[in-house]
């Protein structure tokens, strides 16, 4: 696949992060290899806000979170949402689907319920890293 365009929520990025032979770290890994990851400036945001929680110290060095997601946003394109979206039972979701409308993104890849219950999302998959990875097999 060329060309494509994929969201990773906060979470399947940590997740990443703390394993990267896990299902999400595979999964990262294939979509930066395959296309472009997206965010906008509140996903960005979210992301130095979570891993910047003291919590995570015990599994990795603030350093290398820090050096982690500024790696995965240098490397994003970043997208200006222009649609609003009111659909996620928990509102703070929502930023990943206004990105996705927005840029026309292939997928948005996650491991939380209240995306996945979207499935599909106006013609946007939202899968798991595992559903993910099978669409490369």
């Amino acid at each position: 696949m060329t060309n494509e365009f994929w969201i990773f929520d906060t979470n399947t990025l940590l997740s990443a992060l703390f394993n990267d032979n896990s299902t999400p770290g595979l999964a990262l890994k294939k979509a930066r290899t395959t296309g472009t990851l997206l965010i906008s400036a509140e996903i960005a945001s979210e992301y130095f806000n979570v891993f910047s929680r003291d919590k995570f110290e015990k599994y990795v060095a603030f350093e290398t979170r820090a050096a982690f997601i500024e790696n995965i946003i240098t490397n994003a394109l970043l997208i200006e949402p222009v649609t609003s979206v009111n659909i996620c039972r928990d509102k703070k979701d929502n930023k990943f689907l206004e990105v996705a409308l927005t840029a026309g993104a292939t997928c948005v890849i996650s491991g939380d319920q209240d995306l996945l219950i979207l499935n599909p999302f106006n013609d946007i998959p939202i899968v798991t890293p595992g559903a993910f990875l099978s669409m490369f097999n």
